[in-house]
């Protein structure tokens, strides 16, 4: 399935069940012929849409990014409070969110890929609206001048990293959201001139 396509009622309950044996099982334990009972649907189904555990995951985590993004992004403001509130409010729910507390538990080999090795196809497309968001805040001047991929590529790294690191410095940093946001203002903001 591409990612741009609508999915199928089928497709929801494949990505429905894969979700449920992800947050059970964790990504390396969770395979397709699972999946595919428990969706209601027959092996070769599930082999003809996704080709391997891998793949469906990926389309899963792209749903489950794009529901978290559509629920948290506000809706007034400039586009860099827009922006900002969408990053802060979509980390905020990603700690909380069942399927991706698993994966960091579970898999942190996993996730280490994406952090040390590689950008993945979740990254790539926050990058990309991260930087049409930019490319608006650019237009209403609330977002400094600069390469908008650019940008957004450290506005993942620093989204990033205070998603997956906020177990570890919460004793020492308990309001990491209010932090997180002061963080990314002060990047975005455009600069006085003198």
């Amino acid at each position: 399935m591409s990612s741009t396509e609508s999915p199928s009622a089928v497709d929801r309950a494949i990505l429905d069940a894969a979700r449920a044996c992800v947050a059970e099982f964790g990504v390396r334990r969770t395979t397709l012929t699972e999946v595919a009972r428990r969706a209601g649907v027959s092996r070769p189904t599930v082999y003809r849409r996704w080709p391997d555990t891998g793949s469906l995951v990926a389309d899963l985590l792209v749903r489950e990014l794009r529901e978290i993004i559509a629920d948290t992004a506000p809706t007034t403001g400039t586009a860099r409070e827009r922006l900002v509130g969408a990053i802060v409010g979509g980390g905020a729910r990603m700690r909380r969110n069942p399927l991706f507390a698993k994966i960091f538990r579970a898999d942190t080999d996993i996730m280490l890929t994406y952090v040390f090795e590689r950008l993945g196809r979740n990254q790539r497309a926050l990058i990309d609206l991260f930087a049409e968001a930019i490319r608006e805040g650019q237009s209403d001047n609330s977002i400094r001048e600069g390469d908008p991929n650019q940008l957004a590529a450290m506005l993942l790294l620093i989204a990033q990293s205070a998603v997956q690191s906020a177990g570890t410095y919460e004793p020492v940093l308990p309001d990491l959201d209010a932090e997180l946001t002061h963080a990314l203002h002060a990047y975005l903001t455009p600069t006085p001139p003198r």
